[in-house]
């Protein structure tokens, strides 16, 4: 068997929208029936939170879309980690820097995109970057969650055209 395509879902903390991704990917991967071929994670650009499961609200959220993420650990991206993904998410252009950034240094050749690049309407709209909603309310959780999968959903056809 050919070594798996391996994807990794990139935010600030890993608590939030890195989970979300991480999460979707994988059920829609599974549904599309591509799951033995591509392997998901997520991790954050600091450390801050390592360890510690997804923020709360994230885990409702998801859990009210159909989602288990008491599983979840955050964790932080290092440049070996990064050097074995073939394709990095990103959930803004600030991850999108620092994520370049650390590619220039960590001996791989990921492709390196912004999550909602991938849905055709979010580049329509022009909004391609999935905003924080750390400081916001439940709603902000709810909205966060629908860019992520209607992203998650180009990306399964995106992965699809690579394995």
């Amino acid at each position: 068997m050919a070594d798996p395509y391996r994807i990794c879902v990139v935010c600030s903390g890993n608590i939030c929208r890195s989970p979300m991704g991480e999460i979707v990917l994988r059920s829609l991967l599974e549904d599309a029936g591509l799951s033995d071929q591509v392997v998901v994670d997520s991790a954050g650009t600091g450390g801050w939170h390592a360890g510690q499961p997804a923020d709360p609200r994230t885990v409702a959220a998801l859990a009210r879309a159909g989602y288990d993420a008491s599983a979840h650990r955050a964790r932080e991206l290092t440049p070996p980690e990064l050097a074995e993904r073939d394709l990095v998410l990103v959930a803004d252009r600030g991850h999108l820097r620092e994520v370049e950034s650390m590619a220039t240094h960590s001996g791989g050749d990921p492709e390196i995109r912004l999550l909602r690049e991938l849905d055709p309407q979010a580049v329509a709209d022009g909004t391609v970057e999935v905003d924080d909603p750390y400081y916001g309310d439940e709603a902000d959780f709810e909205r966060c969650l629908t860019e992520v999968r209607a992203a998650c959903v180009g990306v399964v056809d995106h992965v699809r055209a690579r394995v």
